[in-house]
């Protein structure tokens, strides 16, 4: 069994048996009636937890199709964990629901099938949810950081390794030309891009002239901007204010859990939202590889 398999059943079983002490102590849904047979419902339910969470992991791999995997980066791995608590707690809490109504309603009335009772559930189950998901954030916290660290550096590997993707690709050399909502233009040689900045109701478009730094205020969008470039793929967006060339990048930066682009020649560092460093390592990883291809069909 895979190092990665072990580590997530473990993870699940001591989850749940969070929960079931929290349970045990607090003794909710009238278990306190039961005396020491509580314990053997608690096992019980203990049982039901581990198996929602077996269903919600095949939910996530064949429904949702984020199946679980390290190679995709800690960022992949927390969107993958915060999708399955949203799945898998109202999911347990309604199996324990379904629990108090045909096993614990004996002696406790209040235990039947209602909205309230699962809403109650629901509540109780989030907040053990929460408090764990807490305590394993701060677990693998070191982890996660090892793993960014990681994927920056073999990104930084393919920026400098094949520097021929900052070039444009066959078939798209040449001009562009960047226009906005008055008859103000811009027009450049793509390789020449560094970045494009919102600024107000303007964009900054910072370029290279005659291997000088330029910069010219455009009065348009950033949606603008990216419908003009969006069929040249090392153009992405980094961050809700700012396009990147990609093939311009002299480094990425990882401090203090925050991602920055460092471009060349003008030395200015973009953030990179999380949301968006996705499609940035997609972008370089393609990039990488289409200059690899390009490279083979030239030899």
């Amino acid at each position: 069994m895979k190092q990665g398999r072990i580590e997530t059943i473990t993870t699940r079983i001591i989850s749940t048996t969070f929960v079931i002490v929290a349970l045990a102590v607090f003794k909710p849904f009238g278990l306190d009636s039961w005396h020491w047979q509580a314990y053997v419902h608690l096992a019980a339910i203990w049982l039901i937890g581990i198996s929602i969470c077996m269903v919600t992991d095949i939910i996530l791999k064949y429904i949702v199709k984020m199946p679980r995997s390290y190679e995709k980066g800690a960022e992949y791995i927390i969107r993958r964990n915060l999708c399955f608590q949203l799945i898998n707690t109202p999911l347990v809490a309604l199996g324990i629901c379904l629990y108090r109504h045909f096993v614990l309603s004996d002696r406790v009335e209040g235990n039947l099938f209602s909205v309230v009772n699962f809403l109650e559930t629901l509540v109780i189950i989030a907040f053990c949810s929460f408090a764990i998901g807490l305590y394993w954030r701060f677990k693998f916290r070191n982890k996660y950081l090892t793993m960014e660290l990681e994927e920056i550096r073999k990104l930084n590997e393919q920026l400098k390794k094949h520097p021929q993707v900052s070039l444009p690709k066959k078939g798209v050399e040449g001009e562009v030309v960047l226009s906005g909502t008055t008859n103000e233009s811009v027009t450049l040689h793509l390789s020449h891009l560094l970045y494009i900045e919102a600024v107000g109701n303007y964009v900054k478009v910072c370029h290279l002239n005659n291997e000088q730094i330029r910069t010219d205020m455009l009065r348009a969008t950033m949606k603008q901007m990216e419908e003009a470039l969006q069929g040249h793929p090392m153009i992405v967006r980094c961050h809700r204010a700012f396009l990147v060339n990609l093939g311009q990048v002299e480094q990425i930066i990882s401090h203090s859990g925050s991602t920055q682009l460092l471009i060349k020649h003008c030395h200015d560092s973009l953030p990179v939202s999380r949301s968006n460093m996705v499609q940035v390592k997609a972008a370089i990883q393609q990039g990488h590889s289409d200059a690899f291809i390009d490279y083979a069909q030239r030899k």
